[in-house]
């Protein structure tokens, strides 16, 4: 598998809630924003957070709905102004934690909608991580629940600061409104959520199925390596099934069939990972083609749908090597 950094795309129109951006580069690529230094963040203070002013939601009041949002009355607070509209019961949002959220931001002075993931159909999923999502975001949505609907009016300060972002509208003086809906969230333990599925072929590798955010174990049985894909369900989820062009966010482990050495693992990284299934190796794609979010899954991939005869230059796989991963699939993008 192709390792990628955590930010696939950001929705286009949005550059960024992927910081602050530069209207020269792909606004729709998180790595190519620009954002302050480790250095210049931690010097500078957290913003103060205040409950108003905000506008009024006129429609689309329930969760989940495309809101209409009044334009903003008055002069808006220098400070960050967030509000939690409807109280979700889900997970509480950490920062640095990966959310997945359909949202919608507008202008306060003209109520000018400038970007919402609603009429795409597709949520936003972003790590709140400096550099990554405009510091409004990271800081309005930590210790918020996921299920919640959160209003925020974000000044520029902790949005696009005073070059504003031209591609979208907006400028430097532009305070934003933003209704998000916030879907679920994620962290470095996050697990498989579903049932559990018997294991009882002793030909193939068994996994653990533990839940708790560690490593699950995978024991490679001292039998011939299948020929054929194998691609089931250690722990099977509720959520909607994964589509061939899909991108998902998943943990993974990934050890060698021949001596079960592990190669690879977001766990012993810290950090989930992103991809679009077109751009993994034919294993990965087809084996997590139709399984359902939320799910552990067994693959065991044969030399011809993995690296074949040209591995990674400088990891554990060797020429011809049949892998065997465990992952854990925490949400379709």
């Amino acid at each position: 598998m192709r390792r990628r950094s955590l930010l696939i795309a950001v929705p286009a129109g949005l550059a960024a809630l992927a910081a602050c951006g530069d209207d020269k580069s792909d606004s729709g690529k998180a790595s190519e924003t620009a954002a302050p230094s480790e250095s210049e963040a931690s010097a500078a203070p957290s913003p103060k957070i205040v409950e108003g002013p905000l506008p009024a939601i006129t429609a689309g009041t329930r969760f989940g709905e495309k809101p209409t949002v009044a334009k903003g009355s008055g002069e808006p607070s220098k400070d960050l102004a967030v509000k939690t509209v409807i109280a979700g019961g889900g997970r509480t949002i950490a920062e640095n934690d990966f959310v997945v959220a359909h949202y919608l931001g507008q202008v306060w002075s003209t109520a000018k909608v400038f970007d919402n993931s609603y009429d795409r159909k597709e949520p936003l999923a972003i790590q709140l991580a400096q550099g990554a999502i405009i510091d409004g975001w990271r800081y309005g949505l930590v210790g918020k629940k996921a299920g919640s609907r959160v209003q925020m009016a974000i000044p520029p300060t902790w949005g696009y600061g005073e070059q504003g972002n031209a591609q979208a509208g907006i400028k430097g003086t532009d305070t934003l409104v933003f209704v998000v809906d916030v879907q679920d969230t994620f962290n470095a333990k996050s697990s498989a959520r579903g049932t559990d599925v018997a294991q009882d072929n002793i030909d193939l590798p068994k996994v653990g199925t533990n839940t708790d955010g560690k490593a699950p174990s995978i024991e490679v049985p001292d039998s011939d390596a299948p020929k054929k894909l194998v691609a089931n369900y250690v722990i099977e989820g509720d959520g909607e099934k994964v589509g061939a062009e899909d991108s998902v966010l998943v943990q993974y482990k990934g050890v060698l069939w021949d001596g079960g050495k592990e190669f690879d693992s977001t766990y012993g990284r810290g950090q989930l990972t992103s991809f679009s299934l077109q751009q993994v190796v034919k294993g990965w794609a087809q084996g997590l083609t139709g399984k359902k979010v939320g799910s552990r899954v067994l693959i065991v991939i044969p030399p011809e749908l993995g690296y074949g005869d040209n591995p990674p230059q400088g990891s554990e796989i060797k020429k011809d090597s049949t892998l065997v991963f465990s992952v854990d699939i925490l949400a379709k993008l």
